[in-house]
C-alpha cells in the first residue's frame, strides 16, 4: 500500500502504520507542531517572569504596600499569575511564583513574599 509522507508529501512503501519516508522528515514534521505550542508558552512564561520581577522589585521586605498604578507602570500585567491563594476568612491573593498581592482597594495593595520549601523529588 503507497501511502503520502506527512511532512514532505512524497509517496513511500513500508509498514502499515508508518507515517513518513525518513528520520529527518519525521523530525522536521514533529519540530514544527510543537513549535507553535513552544511559542505560545515561552511568551506567558516570559510575561510570568516580568511580573515577578516587579513584585520582587517593589517588594524588598517581603511585605509592602503600594499602588496599583506603580505596578502598571512598571508594565505588570494583572491577568497573568501563576496560582491563587485563598484565606479562610474569604481574601484572595494572587501569585506569581512567590511573590503576590492583595486588593486592598481599588489602587491600593499589598505585595507579600510567601517563604515555602520547594521539596524536588
Amino acid at each position: 500500500m503507497e501511502r503520502s509522507c506527512l511532512d514532505c508529501g512524497k509517496p513511500f512503501v513500508g509498514r502499515a502504520d508508518k507515517k513518513f519516508c525518513d528520520d529527518a522528515c519525521r523530525n522536521n514534521y514533529n519540530n514544527r507542531t510543537k513549535c507553535d505550542d513552544a511559542i505560545v508558552i515561552r511568551k506567558i512564561n516570559l510575561i510570568l517572569k516580568k511580573n515577578r520581577n516587579i513584585l520582587a522589585a517593589l517588594n524588598p521586605t517581603g511585605k509592602v504596600k503600594t499602588l496599583k498604578k506603580k505596578l502598571a507602570s512598571a508594565g505588570f500585567n494583572f491577568d497573568y499569575h501563576t496560582h491563587i491563594y485563598e484565606t479562610q476568612i474569604g481574601k484572595t491573593y494572587k501569585f506569581c511564583y512567590e511573590y503576590g498581592f492583595l486588593f486592598l482597594g481599588e489602587e491600593e495593595l499589598l505585595l507579600v513574599k510567601r517563604e515555602e520549601k520547594l521539596w524536588l523529588s
